[in-house]
């Protein structure tokens, strides 16, 4: 009986300085607690150190919390600050570590060291952080069109590897299938891939791809519609012609501006248009022969216009006043007349040049008005 007690000590003993050797897996943002438990606490208290170190995956090694002199140092490393504290009375033999929240940097390999009175006791845990599946992405790519191919994608940007995709349609309405159509593909080197061949009308629905790991799922959805390859025809013919109307109709529109400015500028310019190939009037010194010429010429000159006759009257015998003849003497008054000078007044002319003297001892009667042919 004594031996056998003693091999069980020293079975204990040996587990007790080797440690034990445990995995907890935990998903982000959760709290984890890493178990260590001793009894090297109870004999001598002031003596008792814990130590918890982190090897990361890298390799590297660095202290997470220690208890030493009666004094607890939790905020160690920078990465941990806050979120490390010994879960519960370490002096009395539950030295166990608590994180929260988890991060993915929390991962690696945890080792509980604790010192007492020249005894040790190591634990080893093996941490390992769960990361959920980031929301995937759902795409489209191919045509829409009956008869075409149609591939989904779907992948997440973050997630602890390996990621499970899986497609299925939704059933929206009694009835629908929940399965892809027949001619589906699967892509194994791409799960997140999936090649819809030969669409038909039937293909048109909603499609669901669910991304899932060991902790947890996220899902998206997109909409496939497949459209009639007549329909596109006409709806191209419909928009094509629409564009050729707008185009028709901005140029008549345009022609019709045009041509209105065009005549409104043709009014404004004809009033003041000067023909450069007209002769200028030619004025006549004509002598009336008899009394009946006269009478003939009064009837032609009363076509013009009075205004001109009236003004060479007064002309006439404004020079005649100024020439101040001899009595006795009489003269033949010449007059320069043009063909129609209507609306002009008429010219000063020296009284040498519109009169004439003739032979002395006719009496100023006598004397006629020179007139227009």
């Amino acid at each position: 009986m004594s031996l056998l007690l003693l091999l069980l000590w020293l079975v204990s003993y040996y587990v007790g300085t080797l440690g034990t050797h445990t995995e907890i897996k935990r998903v982000a943002e959760e709290r984890v607690t890493l178990p260590c438990h001793h009894q090297l606490g109870l004999p001598e208290k002031d003596t008792l150190d814990i130590e918890w170190l982190l090897t990361d995956n890298e390799g590297n090694q660095k202290v997470v919390i220690t208890y030493s002199s009666h004094h607890v140092y939790s905020n160690l490393t920078e990465e941990q600050k806050g979120r490390v504290a010994f879960a519960s009375n370490f002096l009395a033999g539950d030295a166990s570590l608590q994180i929260e929240p988890l991060k993915p940097s929390d991962e690696g390999r945890y080792t509980c060291k604790v010192k007492n009175s020249g005894r040790y006791v190591w634990s080893h845990v093996t941490l390992k952080v769960l990361v959920r599946p980031s929301k995937p992405k759902c795409e489209l790519e191919g045509e829409l069109t009956e008869g075409s191919d149609l591939t989904l994608q779907c992948e997440s940007a973050s997630g602890t590897k390996p990621i499970v995709y899986d497609w299925q349609r939704v059933r929206e309405k009694e009835g629908e299938d929940e399965h892809l159509p027949p001619r589906s593909r699967i892509d194994y080197n791409n799960p997140g891939r999936v090649l819809l061949q030969n669409l038909t009308m039937s293909s048109s629905g909603l499609y669901q791809c669910t991304a899932g790991n060991e902790a947890g799922k996220e899902s998206c959805v997109v909409r496939v519609t497949v459209q009639h390859v007549q329909s596109i025809g006409m709806i191209a013919g419909a928009v094509t012609g629409m564009v050729a109307g707008a185009l028709l109709t901005f140029l008549l529109v345009w022609l019709l501006i045009r041509r209105k400015d065009k005549e409104r500028y043709e009014e404004e310019e004809r009033p003041n248009e000067i023909r450069e190939d007209a002769e200028a009037p030619k004025a006549r010194l004509v002598k009336p022969s008899s009394s009946s010429s006269g009478s003939r010429s009064s009837r032609s000159g009363s076509s013009s216009t009075r205004s001109t006759a009236n003004s060479a009257s007064r002309s006439q015998r404004t020079l005649s006043t100024e020439a101040a003849p001899q009595p006795g003497l009489a003269t033949h008054a010449y007059s320069l007349v043009g063909p129609a000078g209507r609306g002009s007044e008429p010219k000063k002319v020296h009284h040498a040049t519109l009169t004439k003297a003739t032979t002395p001892g006719m009496i100023p009667s006598q004397s006629r008005a020179l007139q227009t042919v």
